[in-house]
C-alpha cells in the first residue's frame, strides 16, 4: 500500500469501528482500555462535521474523566498508542504519538453529546469532563495478509 491508501484505509477505519483501543505507559506497564470512538459516524453522526476536514491528518478526540487513571498516566508520560480494528476483515491499524489534553472551551462543546451528563453530571463544564486530542506521529497495520508502516513525521 502506498502513502495514500494507507491514510484512506486508516481513515475509513477511524470511521466505522464500534470502540478504540487506547493505550497509556506508567512506570514502563502498558495499560489498554476501550474507549468509545468518537469518528464513528453511525454512532456520532453530530460529530462527523468536526472530522470532515480531518480526513487526511487522521485526528482524533477521545472523551474521558479528568479522575482517570489514563489522565494521569498522560501527564506523566504523553506518549500513547491507538488502535481500530475489525477482526473479522482482518483489518486493524495503530496510530502511535503525543497525546494533548484539551482546554480549548470550544471544541469540548462541539464534542459534547447529548446523554453524557451520565459521565459528567453538571454537563459540558464538569470539571471531570476531559477531551484528548491526538495528531498520530506513526501509523501500523494490517488488511488482510499485507502489513504496512508510516511514520508521518
Amino acid at each position: 500500500m502506498n502513502e495514500n491508501e494507507i491514510i484512506q484505509f486508516t481513515s475509513q477505519l477511524m470511521n466505522t469501528t464500534e470502540v478504540a483501543y487506547f493505550t497509556t505507559v506508567d512506570d514502563g506497564v502498558p495499560y489498554t482500555r476501550a474507549l468509545e470512538n468518537l469518528r464513528n459516524e453511525k454512532k456520532f453522526p453530530k460529530l462527523s462535521k468536526m472530522f470532515a476536514g480531518h480526513r487526511n491528518d487522521l485526528l482524533a478526540y477521545f472523551s474521558t474523566n479528568t479522575s482517570s487513571t489514563k489522565v494521569k498516566h498522560i501527564q506523566k508520560n504523553p506518549v500513547v498508542s491507538v488502535y481500530y480494528c475489525k477482526p473479522k476483515g482482518y483489518r486493524g491499524v495503530m496510530l502511535g504519538g503525543l497525546i494533548e489534553i484539551v482546554t480549548d472551551q470550544n471544541i469540548k462543546e462541539g464534542l459534547w453529546e447529548e446523554g453524557w451528563e451520565r459521565y459528567y453530571p453538571e454537563g459540558v463544564e464538569d470539571e471531570d469532563y476531559t477531551i484528548l486530542h491526538l495528531l498520530p506521529k506513526h501509523i501500523r497495520g494490517w488488511n488482510g495478509n499485507k502489513t504496512f508502516v508510516l511514520d508521518l513525521e
